[in-house]
């Protein structure tokens, strides 16, 4: 694609034109040669829109709640991306978020559903680019709704400017709300379901846990919602909205996300270095390092450190 042809793209995408702004997202999402050009393209637009991050685990209503909040938050043009996990076997996904959504979501609302690929953590190694070129696109605001599976994962604290962890009556005790991180991924948290008799307990349970944090520049608001009836919905956004104001006026959201693209050059890092060791592990003969282990020659760790030799030296010089 000529640089030319890609002004084209992003001028079509902010004019509003969906179609070319999801040819840009499968661009990206797909990582093909365009990607790059695409990355650095939005890049230079990108900074502007705030960036909400929904996790939970699964059936705590995050998509429903998300919709939502892409409707109350007034957005001329709010964006959601659905990040749906792929099967371990085949590498497909549902991509069905969307299907929750429909019945609440603002008809201005653009909506992406993305896999995880396998990623670690939840996220898609496509979802800082996919970002990028919404908020290069003028979207705003762009809330990135994570898989949930498992317990509460805690990757989307580096993707988001104000996350949002939503928990069910039922969901466990502080001990095992601080084992999945919780506390340290949590801007806002959300009692959903509210209307089940226990829902003040859950509730209790999440104060007793902030009480026994030691956050003391932001302690996360705890809110009660229906979002199938679109209860306590408005009060949740009206948390956002302070959340973003005390980032603004702290001087956290800067280093938030400075610390954000420094996680992604990280991640970017590992994912190039996992990919060269695959190709070299890909054309090793009977003689190498993993043939030795097949052969009971070598251990897995000597075989590792071998073949890690041979990607990154034992002394690199530091320019």
């Amino acid at each position: 694609m000529s640089p030319n042809s890609l002004d084209e793209l992003f001028e079509s995408a902010r004019a509003g034109n969906r179609r070319e702004l999801g040819r840009l997202l499968t661009m990206v999402e797909r990582q093909d040669d365009n990607a790059a050009m695409v990355s650095e393209r939005a890049h230079c637009d990108a900074g502007q829109a705030r960036v909400i991050g929904i996790t939970g685990a699964p059936g705590s209503g995050k998509s429903t709640i998300t919709g939502w909040l892409a409707s109350v938050s007034g957005a001329d043009r709010p964006a959601i991306l659905a990040i749906d996990p792929s099967s371990p076997l085949t590498g497909g996904a549902i991509l069905g978020d969307r299907i929750r959504m429909d019945s609440n979501v603002s008809s201005n609302t653009f909506i992406r559903s993305m896999a995880t690929r396998g990623h670690a953590g939840g996220l898609a190694v496509a979802v800082p680019d996919a970002v990028r070129v919404l908020d290069a696109a003028g979207c705003d605001p762009i809330i990135v709704e994570t898989v949930g599976v498992g317990q509460v994962e805690v990757t989307i604290a580096a993707a988001a400017d104000t996350t949002v962890v939503v928990v069910t009556p039922g969901w466990g005790d502080a001990v095992q709300a601080n084992k999945a991180g919780l506390l340290e991924v949590a801007d806002i948290f959300v009692v959903n379901k509210a209307d089940r008799p226990d829902a003040r307990g859950a509730r209790r349970d999440l104060e007793l846990m902030l009480d026994l944090g030691h956050r003391d520049d932001w302690r996360a608001p705890i809110v009660l919602t229906t979002a199938t009836e679109g209860e306590g919905i408005d009060d949740l956004w009206m948390e956002i909205e302070h959340h973003t104001s005390y980032l603004h006026q702290s001087g956290e959201l800067v280093r938030r996300r400075c610390r954000r693209r420094r996680s992604e050059v990280v991640d970017r890092i590992e994912l190039g270095l996992r990919n060269r060791a695959l190709r070299i592990i890909e054309a090793q003969s009977s003689e190498s390092p993993l043939g030795r282990v097949e052969r009971f020659e070598l251990s897995p760790g000597a075989a590792a450190e071998q073949l890690l030799a041979s990607l990154i030296p034992d002394n690199p010089s530091e320019d």
